[in-house]
């Protein structure tokens, strides 16, 4: 008798449902989306915002700061698009990310950049403005309540203590600054609320980070540009305390040459070439783009020659950094790197 040999077992490829899909090292998925990259958003948004006070404060052309706007808008879109997707396939990866004890602070940018949105939406569409800036608004306060419950729960590991922690909390200061044009009669109160929530957390955050700084190991490099974030209190409360005020005055000088003088300090340490690049550059995008917007203002209300250059020069600066990390984000966008898994 001949013995007909046995067909070779093929595993299925077939997955169940109810199991975790896992990916080898290097795939690309949509998984693999980071929302820090919403950073990006709000980078941009300052920008624009910033060439629209050059526009009326130095008479740069008005072209600049709108299609920056309308370019800020479309990339909201776009990765608003591609989160949801993350979030509709792989619901268990946003679940994770919020949770993780670093990157769930960047959920923040989100909330940050429906406000900023809503600044830069507001000359075309006033009903546009006022739902980005309420909605946004709620998330802010919503996301700041969350992060501080779980803070005040204890036992949280002091290394986590990184700058990225000031981002859901010190949000709060950008409801002021883009809601001074807020015509709701409610808005006034808002404002307080989310300036006094913003400044008083913003010191308390800011010593703990600063403590973790000086006393443990330092960063990862890959985490060093999020050092820029050190900038953004007090460049956003200057803001802020100007829009609350009706004015820049000397309390709001203190704030904007102290951010100076952080982003001095802080500026040779996130720009070496030894730092690799990742999305988590953008992270120094929006403190520049506070900065320079400060920069703006006041030389506005110092209209000295000096003051004129220094925020000239920031906003130059601001708008190559923003330039370069375009290019470069788009680079590994297009190459598959940055949506690919970590090996």
């Amino acid at each position: 008798m001949q013995i007909q040999p046995k067909e070779p077992v093929v595993p299925s490829l077939s997955i169940h449902p109810s199991l975790p899909v896992f990916y080898p090292p290097g795939a690309s998925s949509v998984r693999n989306l980071p929302i820090n990259l919403f950073a990006s958003v709000m980078g941009l948004s300052g920008l624009a915002l910033a060439w629209r006070l050059a526009h009326s404060s130095l008479g740069a052309p008005a072209l600049i700061g709108e299609a920056i706007g309308a370019f800020a808008v479309g990339i909201f879109l776009l990765l608003a698009g591609g989160y949801l997707a993350k979030l509709a396939k792989h619901p268990e990866a946003v679940q994770a990310e919020f949770q993780h004890p670093v990157s769930g602070n960047f959920f923040g940018t989100i909330a940050i950049s429906l406000l900023l949105l809503s600044a830069v939406v507001g000359p075309y569409s006033a009903t546009a403005a006022r739902a980005l800036w309420s909605v946004g608004v709620l998330a802010t306060l919503t996301l700041c309540y969350v992060v501080v419950s779980r803070l005040l729960k204890g036992q949280v590991d002091a290394s986590h203590a990184v700058p990225a922690w000031i981002i859901p909390c010190v949000a709060t200061l950008d409801i002021p600054v883009t809601g001074a044009q807020m015509p709701m009669a409610w808005v006034a109160e808002v404002n307080l609320l989310a300036g006094a929530v913003g400044a008083v957390l913003a010191l308390v955050l800011f010593a703990l980070i600063v403590n973790r700084l000086v006393h443990r190991d330092p960063l990862a490099p890959g985490m060093t540009p999020s050092l820029m974030i050190l900038v953004a209190p007090f460049a956003v409360g200057c803001l802020a305390y100007s829009n609350i005020v009706g004015g820049m005055d000397r309390f709001g000088a203190l704030l904007f040459y102290f951010a100076l003088f952080m982003f001095a300090v802080v500026a040779p340490k996130v720009f070496r070439p030894s730092v690799p690049f990742s999305a988590g550059w953008w992270a120094i995008s929006f403190p520049m783009a506070a900065l320079a917007n400060a920069a703006l203002k006041y030389a506005e209300f110092r209209a000295s020659a000096p003051h004129w250059l220094l925020a000239i020069g920031l906003l130059a600066a601001l708008s190559l950094v923003l330039a370069v990390l375009t290019l470069r984000t788009l680079r590994i966008a297009l190459n598959g790197q940055l949506l690919k898994s970590p090996k």
